[in-house]
């Protein structure tokens, strides 16, 4: 039971950890001329996590890893269908285009953080020392992950808190999912490949689909593209490095 109670404590620690990506929110002012760059942040990001994602799935299984991935396209393309365009669709204080971004960007994000938690719980299966240093490093992600949720909401009206809550409230899968996780350690170890590559596709669909297209339109495209690589190489170097 002690070790059940540490395993929960532990991985709600990590999701409380993504709310600190709003905190340099806390000066800002939505503005629309931002929307671009933060947007083209918030996509480097995220590609930047899913090449992480994919090369962790693929170490593990790269046809669970595959089928992850088209799953999670397909999810994302789904929801467009289900919810794009709808003008009475209301999030908080967005509506319509913005509030169907936002949604599908908190959506994608849970569903990453879904992955995060069966990986907190399955390290832990193999020992204490290391489900803690796994969930110091998903932590220390978590806070820029929080940062590509704030980026999305922050600019278009949401509030500083409200975009903190809506970052932890997309991570709460990983205190959820890493007890039975680590309770049946051998039944998770085989879904998640397939878990990782499915969070890697939705977000890499929605990243192109979507997000990316919509700050090139709102540009400038110049600072956009510098936005995008400027978050990408730090990230996926931080990936890198809390995987090694």
């Amino acid at each position: 039971m002690t070790d059940v109670v540490l395993v929960f404590g532990v991985a709600l620690l990590t999701a409380a950890a993504t709310g600190l990506g709003a905190l340099p929110f806390a000066m800002f002012h939505g503005a629309e001329r931002w929307l671009g760059p933060a947007n083209g942040v918030a996509s480097g990001v995220m590609l930047a996590a899913s090449a992480s994602l994919a090369f962790e799935g693929a170490t593990r299984s790269v046809g669970r890893t595959t089928l992850g991935a088209v799953a999670g396209a397909v999810f994302v393309l789904v929801v467009h269908g289900l919810v794009h365009d709808r003008k009475e669709l209301v999030l908080g204080s967005l509506r319509g285009a913005d509030a169907y971004r936002a949604l599908l960007v908190i959506g994608v994000m849970t569903a990453h953080s879904a992955a995060e938690g069966i990986g907190i719980g399955a390290a832990f299966g193999d020992g204490r020392a290391l489900g803690l240093g796994i969930a110091t490093a998903i932590a220390v992600q978590n806070v820029p992950e929080g940062l590509a949720i704030s980026l999305v909401l922050v600019p278009r009206g949401t509030r500083v808190r409200t975009a903190a809550a809506w970052s932890v409230f997309s991570s709460l899968p990983q205190p959820l999912l890493a007890v039975p996780a680590f309770l049946f350690v051998e039944e998770f170890q085989a879904v998640l490949p397939a878990g990782l590559g499915f969070a890697a596709g939705a977000m890499i669909f929605l990243v192109a689909r979507d997000l990316l297209p919509d700050a090139l339109r709102r540009g400038p495209r110049g600072a956009v593209l510098v936005a995008l690589v400027a978050s990408f190489v730090p990230m996926l170097v931080l990936q890198l490095w809390l995987a090694g």
